[in-house]
This record gives structure tokens, C-alpha cells and sequence, in this order.
């Protein structure tokens, strides 16, 4: 059982780590960035979606070396990634500097959750897993939580932050070592194929997850932006905005027991139906500066309660391969978001900030409707099996 705390523990961190700081925190220190660095809303727009695409180049490196190397090979080599590309950040120079650092970082991401499932699955039964899996997947909150937080503190001082990020991703590395096993199971071992996209309601959950995922960029790279820009946010209020996300989000650690107890589909619909009002409600902050505060704490808690559905959907649709019942729809997401970041920029300075958040927000709302109607209960679908730990 401790053994088991342990891994939860330390993959919330890797997680918080890869997601919160590594990929997310360049929304809030964005406004700063591009003051200094001279960077005009497109060329942000693209460095965001090298973030986006560097996922998935790493989340097909794991999916293809999990079966070769194990879970904490893997894992290691996300908080690796993390570590020397907000380490690049700190030294970034120029957009080109900036995006090597950003896509280093990104890379992580799409290298951390494909091994902590399988280490899940390797640990916990068929009951536990959604509920480690969802805790695990709201580490993205609190690593958003702990930016907003740093940023108050540092004020303005956005590489020093980055400096301080890339020390605290050596450390969870060096944790990762001792806390995810070095384990892989004979599923792993074969390489993914197109075939597996035919699995009833695979395909159809990864179009939900690119439309979800290209909704988020509104949000996610361009709304610190938009309240500095159009709403006069000053550097201490986004911070505290940030906070808000990610205190919200931490609800998403929730996800596996309001699936338990209401059922997949209706929890993933009103996270769907929460990304889309928080997006659109951001333009409300022109009537008060409440109104955004509210909109950004809506879509914190509704995106990683929804990330963490299409999370377990996944899982129980492609139970004997939880790497890549994890990793499909997050790289369907990540597909969705490297589109969605430029294109929003562009959107953003042809339409308006209303009509670019109108836009995205229906994109949400068309998740709703593109979603397998139903999957496999975990009881009924292939365990995978045990891992074969080396000593």
C-alpha cells in the first residue's frame, strides 16, 4: 500500500511538473515574455504550439520504447526534458531560443503519462485506478497553482522563475528514480498499429478530445494575454488568476470518484459544457473584473475534470494497453491544441477577443455531441498484465 502512495505521490509531482509549470505556466509569464523578448501575438501563437507538438512527438517515443525500456525509464526521461528546457527558457534570447526551450518542455509532457498509467495499472485494481488516475491527472492543477503563487513572489522576474522550475524538476526526477517501477508487460511490448484506431469508440473519443483540446488554447496560452491586453489585468492580479485556475482544478482529482458515482457520460458533458462558458465568459470581465476571475476558475475545474475522463475512457476502451488508452486521447488533445494555438492567435487579430473566445467555445460544445455513447465497464475488459520488475 505504501509502495502504491508513493507512486501516486510522486507521479502527482512528475505530473504537476510536466503539465503545470513546464507547459502551462507560459500562458501566465506570456504578457512578460513578450515584452521583453519584442514578440507579436502570431509568433507567441507559435512557440505555444511547438509546446503542443513537441507532445506529441513524446507521447509516440513512449508509446513505442515503454515496451523496450519500461515505465521508469520513461518517466525519467520526461522530468529530464522538463528540467533542460525551462532551464533553456531561463537563458532564451530571441523567439527561436524561446521556442527550443517551450518545445523541450513540452516534450515532457507527452513523455509522463503513457508510463504512469501503465505503473497504475501495474499497482492498483480495476476500482482503484480511476481514483490514482484521477488524483494523478490534477497534478496539472497544483503545479498551475504553485506557478500563479511563484509569480506573485518573483514579480515580473520570469526567468528566475523558470531557473527556479528547472530546479524543482531535478529533484522530482531524482524522486521518480525510487518511486516508479522499472517494469513493463508483454502488451507493451508490441508496437501500436492503425488497427487499434478501429476499436469501437476510439475514434470517435479522440475527435472529442482535439476539439476540447483546441478549444483550451483560448484559455490556456492566450488568456493571461487577453486580461493584461484588453482588460488591463496588472502582473500580480494574472497571478492571482492563476492561482484560481489551478485551486479550481484541483477538483479534478474528484474525477474518478464522480464517474464512479454519476457515470462518465454526464460528468464529461458538464466539464465539456464548463470549458465552453468559462472561454466565453472571459469576455464578461469588461463588465466587471469578477466576471474573470469566475470564467478562469470555471475552466480550471471543468478541463482537468474532463482531461481526466478522456483519461478513463480511454483506459477501459483499450484495457489490455493502458499506455495507449491514456496516450490516444491526450494525443488527440495535444493535436487539437498545437492547431489551436496559432489559430487562435490568428483568429484573435482577424475577429476580436469575443468573436475568437465565441469561436473556441463552440468547439467545446461540439465535444459534447462527438463522444463514444458508451464503454466497456473495467470489470468486463482485458486486465493487462502484471509488470516484470528488474532489479
Amino acid at each position: 500500500m505504501k509502495r502504491g502512495l508513493n507512486l501516486v505521490a510522486a507521479a502527482f509531482a512528475l505530473t504537476a511538473l510536466s503539465y503545470g509549470l513546464a507547459r502551462f505556466a507560459y500562458g501566465l509569464l506570456l504578457p512578460q515574455i513578450r515584452n521583453e523578448l519584442s514578440l507579436d501575438v502570431t509568433t507567441a501563437g507559435w512557440i505555444g504550439g511547438s509546446a503542443f507538438a513537441a507532445y506529441c512527438v513524446g507521447i509516440m517515443l513512449a508509446f513505442y520504447a515503454i515496451g523496450v525500456v519500461g515505465a521508469r525509464c520513461i518517466a525519467l526521461s520526461a522530468g529530464v526534458a522538463a528540467t533542460l528546457g525551462m532551464g533553456l527558457v531561463t537563458v532564451a534570447s530571441s523567439g527561436w531560443t524561446l521556442g527550443m526551450g517551450i518545445g523541450l518542455a513540452g516534450l515532457s509532457t507527452g513523455l509522463t503519462s503513457p508510463p504512469l498509467a501503465t505503473a497504475v495499472a501495474a499497482r492498483f485494481n480495476d476500482r482503484n485506478s480511476p481514483k490514482a488516475n484521477g488524483t494523478i491527472n490534477a497534478g496539472t492543477a497544483a503545479g498551475i497553482v504553485f506557478s500563479g503563487m511563484a509569480a506573485l513572489l518573483a514579480a515580473g522576474a520570469w526567468r528566475e522563475l523558470y531557473g527556479l522550475f528547472a530546479l524543482i524538476g531535478a529533484g522530482v526526477t531524482v524522486w521518480i528514480w525510487f518511486a516508479v517501477p522499472s517494469c513493463k508487460s508483454e502488451q507493451g511490448a508490441s508496437k501500436p498499429s492503425l488497427a487499434i484506431l478501429r476499436r469501437p469508440g476510439v475514434l470517435t473519443l479522440c475527435a472529442s478530445a482535439a476539439l476540447m483540446g483546441l478549444s483550451s488554447t483560448a484559455i490556456w496560452t492566450f488568456g493571461a494575454d487577453i486580461l493584461r491586453n484588453d482588460f488591463r489585468f496588472s502582473d500580480e492580479r494574472l497571478a492571482w488568476v492563476w492561482v484560481v485556475v489551478g485551486a479550481a482544478g484541483i477538483s479534478g482529482s474528484l474525477t474518478g470518484v464522480l464517474t464512479n458515482r454519476f457515470g462518465t457520460a454526464r460528468v464529461h458533458g458538464c466539464a465539456l459544457l464548463g470549458i465552453a462558458l468559462g472561454t466565453l465568459g472571459l469576455a464578461a470581465t469588461a463588465f466587471s473584473p469578477g466576471y474573470g476571475f469566475a470564467a478562469m476558475g470555471l475552466f480550471g475545474a471543468a478541463y482537468i475534470v474532463s482531461s481526466g475522463t478522456f483519461l478513463i475512457q480511454g483506459i477501459k476502451l483499450l484495457a489490455d494497453r493502458p499506455d495507449l488508452g491514456l496516450g490516444i486521447p491526450f494525443l488527440s488533445l495535444a493535436l487539437g491544441q498545437a492547431v489551436g494555438t496559432p489559430l487562435f492567435g490568428a483568429t484573435l487579430s482577424a475577429t476580436g477577443t469575443v468573436g475568437a473566445l465565441a469561436i473556441f467555445a463552440v468547439a467545446a460544445c461540439l465535444a459534447i455531441y462527438v463522444r463514444p455513447r458508451s464503454a466497456p465497464d473495467a470489470g468486463s475488459a482485458a486486465h493487462p498484465e502484471p509488470c516484470s520488475h528488474r532489479q
